[in-house]
Parts: C-alpha cells; sequence; structure tokens
C-alpha cells in the first residue's frame, strides 16, 4: 500500500469491528500516482499527474472549480506541520519532493479540497497527511495527521485515514494491524463517523509478504 509498510500488503487478516470499509489506501498504489475510482477525485504523485474524469463527459455547471496547487509551498509555509517532519521534507531527485496530491470535495466549498501526503523518499512511507480547504486566494489547514505510518485520501465526500498498529516489538515492517477512519465535513470541522481495525494473522507474515514485493514497483 502506498504510504504504508510493503510487509502489510499480502497478509491474512483476522478482522474485528464489523466488515472492513472500502480501503482508502490499494496495494496498486505503492511506489506510484494512480488515481482511484472514485468520482470526481484526482490524484497526483511526484512523478505522474492523472484525471479520473473520463473523456468526453462534461461536468455540471454547478462543479466545483479544481485548481493545481503547489502542495511543497503549502507544507513549507504551514504551522501545522511540524519542524521534525518540515526537516526531513526534502526532494528525492532534483526538485521531485514525494508528495502525493489528491484534489476531490471534501467540505462542500467552491473550489476542490487538497489532501497531502507526505511520503519517505525510499520506501515511500506516509509521515503526515494533511487537508487544505480554500479560502480566499489561499488555502487553509483544516486537517492534520503525523501518526507514522499514515495515508489520507478522499472516498465519496469522506476523508479516509489509514494507520498501521504496531505491538510491543514489532518491526517497522511488519505490524500487528491497522485503522481506518472515516471523518466527515459537519459544522466546519472533521467528525469521526466510523473506524475500522483489522488485526494481521502472523500465519506465513515474513516470506509470504516479501516474496509479493520483490522486483515490484506500483
Amino acid at each position: 500500500m502506498r504510504g504504508l509498510t510493503k510487509a502489510a500488503v499480502g497478509k491474512p487478516a483476522l478482522i474485528t469491528g464489523g466488515a472492513v470499509t472500502a480501503m482508502a489506501v490499494a496495494a496498486g498504489l505503492l511506489l506510484a500516482g494512480c488515481s482511484t475510482g472514485s468520482e470526481g477525485v484526482r490524484k497526483e504523485g511526484p512523478a505522474q499527474t492523472q484525471s479520473s474524469a473520463k473523456p468526453g463527459k462534461q461536468p455540471a455547471a454547478s462543479a466545483p472549480t479544481r485548481e493545481k496547487v503547489d502542495a511543497v509551498k503549502l507544507i513549507k509555509n504551514d504551522p501545522k506541520v511540524s519542524d521534525a517532519v518540515k526537516k526531513n521534507f526534502k526532494p528525492c531527485v532534483k526538485n521531485e519532493y514525494p508528495v502525493d496530491v489528491i484534489y476531490g470535495q471534501l467540505t462542500g466549498g467552491d473550489r476542490d479540497d487538497v489532501v497531502v501526503n507526505i511520503l519517505t523518499c525510499g520506501d515511500a512511507i506516509g509521515i503526515g497527511s494533511y487537508v487544505y480547504r480554500a479560502k480566499g486566494d489561499s488555502y487553509v489547514d483544516v486537517f492534520a495527521t503525523e501518526q507514522s505510518p499514515v495515508y489520507a485520501d478522499i472516498d465519496r465526500r469522506d476523508l479516509q485515514v489509514t494507520t498501521q498498529v504496531y505491538g510491543a516489538g514489532d518491526p517497522v515492517a511488519d505490524p500487528s494491524g491497522e485503522e481506518v477512519v472515516t471523518y466527515h465535513w459537519s459544522d466546519n470541522q472533521f467528525r469521526e463517523t466510523g473506524r475500522t481495525h483489522t488485526d494481521y494473522s502472523k500465519v506465513g507474515a515474513g516470506n509470504a509478504s516479501k516474496s509479493m514485493f520483490q522486483g515490484t514497483e506500483g
């Protein structure tokens, strides 16, 4: 999964808390700026820009304005981004910063909201997720989490944040499980509306997980 540790993908899972909701971060997003099938959402990675709009389909007259933002500038000027994250926020190659940028509707504004995920250069692990809402000629941070590994996405106008859970003694590449928290914008803030927890099975954890990613980039 892009933004999460590689070893978590492909593990048998013991699921608690009811049926698992649609995952915000799919395995196909690993190390590639791919886009999901969520309607009205566009994703950008460091090396790829792709629109989910269907060719020839005209947007509705009331559709919000979608304008590309300078995600790097947003992060560097955002007081909600910790000093530790800013200190390590550097380009991986030349001027290419490790950020995924997702455009879509979350807060019901006239312009699309922007979700920015900061990743590590080597293995694309998410170290911070932020949501920006248009205000006048600028954007303001209305959501931030730096509980790594973390990845945020847009699903049907809801914000979904996936984090991995570690038990005592778990190595970084082998978490015990993950949580997917869903938020909905209400009364000028995001409110939690759902939470799903998955416990990973330890059966076949190691070799089976590693074999899935040998020679795989996306």
